[in-house]
């Protein structure tokens, strides 16, 4: 397995997960607000502080992103790119989100695909205060309750990331779990291994993060330390007997350039953290 060795010590809990309850959510996002308090602002009006969130053909203007890039020093394994601030409005393609906070405030993590004013097509990590919404959309979410993501400071990456945390306040007929994944592990089988521990069987996957390398199941490879990835289908199902996840996913690499495709299972480390929510299907 591929290994990059970050800048502090390494944790000994490699995934944090808590069971949640999650509720199926139509959103309507208000043009000239940030992407981030669009977003957690028709949460919080729903009654949620945290969640999923899927954006499809969403105006942007301005939009800001970044992409990964190399760290420019050994502080950090890998950084981002300049800030991109393309011309015109930009139309999100695709793009998934997760909601949590961060230093006491609602934040997103946000990663997706996207085309310019020009028909250009990029993709990247999108900076969610300086992305605006350019006119009113609705988008599908699912938002949690018993479980929220909290970022931390994480001093085996020094990054803050988010953690799934407990909330405290128990729900009733929790249907989802709230998942973190720590850098190296493959995340294909740490998905597989914590429905196992937690008795799901079939379920959805949602969620973001970044991946060393990629390797999907038709043989080709990304051949980029550091992506940032959504998850566009994620399933977990038993098949002969025995758990097994299967993830569709887009990517950008460190050169810029898009990929997409199923993730070979076992291949594919997670580089600096992923965030999931596994929402099983009773």
């Amino acid at each position: 397995m591929r290994y990059l060795k970050h800048p502090g010590p390494v944790a000994a809990e490699r995934e944090q997960s808590a069971r949640c309850r999650a509720t199926q959510l139509s959103l309507r996002l208000a043009k000239g607000q940030s992407v981030n308090a669009a977003i957690t602002g028709t949460l919080a009006n729903a009654g949620f502080s945290a969640g999923h969130v899927h954006l499809e053909n969403v105006a942007i203007w301005p939009m800001r992103y970044v992409i990964p890039a190399a760290s420019p020093d050994d502080s950090h394994v890998a950084w981002y790119s300049e800030t991109y601030a393309p011309d015109g409005v930009v139309i999100i393609e695709r793009a998934g989100v997760i909601a949590g906070i961060r230093d006491g405030a609602p934040f997103i993590h946000c990663h997706g695909i996207w085309i310019d004013e020009a028909g250009n097509r990029r993709a990247g990590h999108l900076l969610p205060h300086e992305a605006f919404i350019a006119e009113d959309a609705t988008v599908r979410a699912w938002g949690i309750k018993g479980a929220n993501y909290i970022a931390r400071d994480d001093a085996e990456t020094n990054f803050k990331l988010f953690a799934a945390e407990a909330t405290g306040h128990e729900v009733a007929a929790p249907n989802a779990l709230a998942v973190t994944i720590r850098p190296n592990g493959d995340i294909s089988l740490a998905i597989e291994a914590l429905c196992s521990r937690h008795g799901i069987t079939q379920a959805q996957i949602l969620g973001v993060g970044s991946l060393n390398e990629i390797d999907f199941d038709d043989g080709r490879r990304v051949a980029s330390y550091a992506t940032e990835v959504f998850i566009d289908d994620g399933r977990i199902f038993t098949t002969d007997g025995r758990l097994q996840s299967q993830l569709d996913v887009s990517l950008v690499d460190l050169r810029g350039a898009i990929h997409s495709g199923r993730l070979m299972n076992g291949q594919n480390p997670v580089c600096v953290t992923f965030e999931l929510l596994i929402v099983t299907d009773d």
